[in-house]
């Protein structure tokens, strides 16, 4: 396939590695320096997008590739708050847009296994919950995209709490996710349950870039015979 690659960063070399490794053309690179070229004109010469910039122009990118009739792929994480908006256009469009704050195949076991812990822990009082996430000091957003979905399951299955915050003294209601940027870590995320007498913890961490990438370009592959909205729960029949 012919794939747009919208960001041109650390992730979207290795995108590109991955993609030309496994049979595929890159047909359109978009970068600072030529943001003027993220044309639908151009858009359409490709079978795919994949995205990963800054909130600040995701959603924008986005509307872009509904408008040119091609699926795109996007691990930005921080426009949440225009989801709704994001996919009313998806659906006007009936276009298809995948969406993963983190493409690891890794990472979305360990989505499936906080989940369940979680199930474990809810009539375990006793236990207190806080989630640390670290990552490497250019990281823009703070918790990370996986920090919140982490914590979100948390939520939905874990009475007593109903919100988190971000590096603050939580509150009875609340859990607290703390936030590191250390030189160039590529993301480590750390669940943990603690009482008076032990601690419960989960760790993921990513050794490089390598299985996010991967895990986008396996997202293109699947945008090709798949439509609507999806996600990696999809791809990996989670």
């Amino acid at each position: 396939m012919r794939i747009a690659l919208i960001g041109y960063g650390r992730m979207g070399k290795e995108i590109e590695k991955i993609a030309v490794s496994r049979g595929h053309e890159i047909g359109l690179i978009i970068d600072l320096d030529n943001q003027n070229d993220l044309t639908v004109e151009n858009l359409k010469k490709c079978n795919v997008a994949i995205e990963f910039t800054i909130p600040a122009s995701a959603v924008n990118n986005y509307k872009l590739c509904f408008e040119a009739g091609i699926p795109v792929v996007s691990g930005t994480t921080g426009w949440l708050d225009k989801k709704d908006e994001v996919y009313g256009k998806c659906a006007e469009t009936d276009g298809t847009f995948f969406y993963g704050s983190n493409f690891s195949v890794g990472v979305n076991l360990f989505f499936e296994l906080n989940k369940k812990l979680a199930e474990l822990m809810a009539p375990r009082a006793e236990y207190g919950v806080e989630m640390t996430e670290v990552h490497h000091t250019k990281k823009l957003d703070a918790p990370s995209g996986t920090a919140i979905s982490l914590a979100e399951d948390i939520l939905e299955n874990l009475p007593g709490k109903d919100a988190w915050v971000n590096d603050k003294t939580p509150a009875n209601n609340e859990m607290n996710i703390k936030s590191e940027r250390v030189g160039q870590v590529p993301g480590i995320h750390t669940v943990k349950y603690e009482s008076e007498i032990d601690f419960i913890e989960i760790t993921h961490s990513a050794k490089s870039r390598t299985g996010f990438a991967s895990g986008a370009v396996l997202a293109a592959e699947y945008c090709l015979d798949n439509k609507g909205i999806l996600t990696m729960k999809d791809l990996l029949k989670l």
